[in-house]
């Protein structure tokens, strides 16, 4: 289905939608909630016409991120889908600007320079090219040599249009898989005629796969999705041939969410966290007054193996990098008990992050579940069988997202996999072991609590600091962190594959990579810095980022000293070390001066440059080992 079924209906929508922007109410936060609701192609439509009327087209002043300037590239049209995609974008708190070559001129605007795809300088590209397009000349008369040589032909065009699109805007490109429109003429063994058009397809989107592995670039996979929704939910073959449409109006709100889930993962506005109940949405029955034996969890019954099938489901997150967590209404005890008796449980106590049970309302849990973890409440997901809580939380937390699961466990893992909350592009190691990180970051801060003093705490801990400048082993995992990191974040400047490389490359430049560890395991990546010298002899810290979960061990100090003895090996004299404040990196606006800083300008929006002479720096005495990998 390409409803968006997991969203919820607002019974006052329209009433609202003619209120958007009126009586100077702020229209930003209304059009993201009302975006955040069921839509179809005409309610999409209406609200991005009226956004586009409430914010006079320019991004608002709440905007969190940079605007995001897309073109499509495609062989068919597509203007049906601009209010979709820019809809979508709203969901996430995206500003999408859209290009869109003129029909069938992708080829001709990316090999010219002077073209107006080139004065649009996008920050993304998508590729989009249809089934037709891509099959011309493909017959069921051709032999497998002919056959053979249009699919290297297609996959060689496709290749050069990722080249030219990177080479010229160093952005990120994302290609969309063609719809396989062709009807099938010879049947279920249609791979078996080398010149169908439909097994042409289906051949081409397996090795599209594998090319964008290779090249770095992301897919659009339509065609997985137009799998499971069914191809005419996807594509109306009247309106091709009427308006030369590939996708159908009808399936635009998934096409535009599809979109905006990949720009937000690579801006690192995906979910981070599954936040659970319990009673009926973890296991059938009430702890606190069925028991243990009275639940109905596993083989045996139709009910209880859904069960299990979602918690098998919400393993499978956790062991891709997702956080779990759980929130309920429970005593602690009773909670915990299937975690550790319960056999058929597929979840351990082990699994979860951050584990409240207790008789508070759900909203202040959840509050508590983000404090803990140390990330923002827009970075959680609550699932809860209950329509009376779910409800609760969207009134009381409206950034948190909390899908329409419905009452039936069997349906609970589609769900949350339709609505694409936890959209990724890549995983690294560092996400693997999420999990392990934060129950090492639990046993840090029960031993902080026994010591008597942070000295001997931070002794204890046997830190040791590895540090390596950037590469291409750990390119993912650093341009994950630069895209991801929001809070303890200087400049919060995001950056491509593109860009990181680049700065690898410039001898005037340097990006540094550290991980920490200690005797509770490896925290992982906890910190990038990235240093460019300017003119004369000053070396601005362009970006200096660091995982929240490591603030007060000392590593602030010690990378201090890194940048410093980097930055002399350039010839430096002086560091530069610059705050932009956003919405989110309060916390270290007095960063550099904390360091032994001292500030240059500083700006009425909250801007500030500071400076450090490098001639007269004292480095600081530690507790943390340091080694170069």
């Amino acid at each position: 289905m390409t409803s968006l079924y997991w969203l919820p209906e607002l019974a006052d929508w329209r009433e609202r939608l003619r209120g958007l922007g009126k009586n100077g109410a702020p229209a930003w936060g209304e059009a993201v909630a009302l975006a955040n609701s069921r839509l179809d192609f005409i309610r999409t439509n209406a609200l991005d016409q009226t956004v586009a009327a409430a914010l006079g087209g320019t991004p608002p002043k709440e905007l969190a991120t940079k605007p995001i300037r897309l073109a499509l590239l495609g062989s068919s049209t597509m203007a049906h889908l601009h209010a979709a995609i820019r809809v979508a974008g709203l969901r996430r708190g995206l500003w999408i600007e859209i290009y869109e070559n003129d029909y069938g001129q992708y080829w001709q605007e990316l090999t010219d320079q002077s073209s107006a795809l080139y004065e649009f300088q996008p920050t993304t590209v998508l590729l989009a090219l249809d089934a037709y397009h891509l099959s011309a000349g493909l017959g069921t008369g051709l032999g497998t040599t002919d056959a053979d040589h249009l699919f290297g032909e297609a996959n060689g065009r496709i290749r050069e249009c990722w080249r030219l699109a990177r080479e010229a805007f160093r952005c990120p490109v994302i290609h969309q898989t063609p719809l396989p429109v062709h009807p099938a003429v010879l049947g279920n063994n249609e791979h078996r005629l080398p010149g169908s058009r439909r097994a042409f397809i289906g051949r081409l989107n397996r090795e599209l796969r594998s090319m964008a592995d290779e090249d770095g670039v992301d897919m659009l996979a339509v065609d997985a999705r137009a799998a499971a929704d069914g191809l005419k939910a996807w594509h109306d073959p009247a309106l091709w041939h009427r308006a030369k449409q590939e996708i159908s109006p009808a399936a635009a709100p998934m096409y535009g969410e599809l979109i905006a889930r990949l720009l937000a993962a690579k801006q690192g506005r995906s979910s981070k966290c599954l936040v659970l109940d319990l009673d009926n949405t973890l296991w059938g029955g009430v702890i606190g007054d069925d028991g243990l034996a009275g639940l109905v969890l596993g083989q045996g019954s139709a009910l209880g193996e859904a069960f299990v099938a979602f918690q098998d489901y919400a393993r499978e997150l956790s062991r891709r990098g997702v956080i779990l967590a759980v929130c309920s209404k429970n005593d602690e005890a009773n909670a915990l008990e299937p975690f550790e008796q319960h056999p058929e449980m597929v979840l351990k106590r082990n699994d979860v992050a951050s584990f409240v049970a207790n008789w508070s309302d759900k909203a202040s849990n959840i509050r508590a579940v983000a404090e803990e973890l140390n990330i923002g409440l827009d970075s959680l997901v609550f699932v809860d069988d209950n329509p009376f809580e779910r409800s609760l939380v969207r009134r009381e937390l409206p950034m948190v997202a909390v899908p329409e699961v419905g009452d039936d466990p069997a349906t609970f893992a589609q769900t949350i996999a339709d609505a694409g909350y936890f959209e990724g592009v890549a995983v690294t190691e560092e996400d693997r072991v999420r999990t392990e990180q934060y129950q090492g970051n639990r046993q840090r801060e029960q031993l902080k609590a026994s010591v008597t003093d942070l000295g001997s705490y931070l002794r204890s801990l046997e830190m040791q600091l590895t540090w390596r400048r950037f590469d291409k082993l750990g390119l993912q995992r650093t341009v994950q962190l630069i895209n991801k990191t929001n809070q303890f974040n200087l400049t919060t400047r995001r950056y491509s594959e593109e860009d990181v490389v680049a700065v690898m490359d410039d001898p005037s430049a340097f990006g540094l990579q550290l991980r920490l560890v200690d005797r509770f395991g490896d925290n992982g990546i906890i910190a990038i810095v990235i240093g460019k010298m300017q003119s004369d002899d000053d070396l601005l810290i362009d970006t200096w980022l660091m995982s929240c979960r490591v603030l007060g061990r000392q590593v602030e100090p010690t990378t201090l000293n890194l940048v410093a003895d980097a930055a002399k090996r350039l010839g430096a004299r002086r560091l530069l070390g610059e705050y932009l404040p956003t919405k989110k990196n309060g916390m270290v606006k007095d960063h550099y001066t904390k360091l032994g800083f001292a500030v240059l300008e500083r700006g009425d929006d909250g801007r500030s440059l500071s400076a450090l002479d490098l001639t007269t720096f004292v480095p600081a005495s530690t507790f943390i080992e340091v080694k170069q990998a």
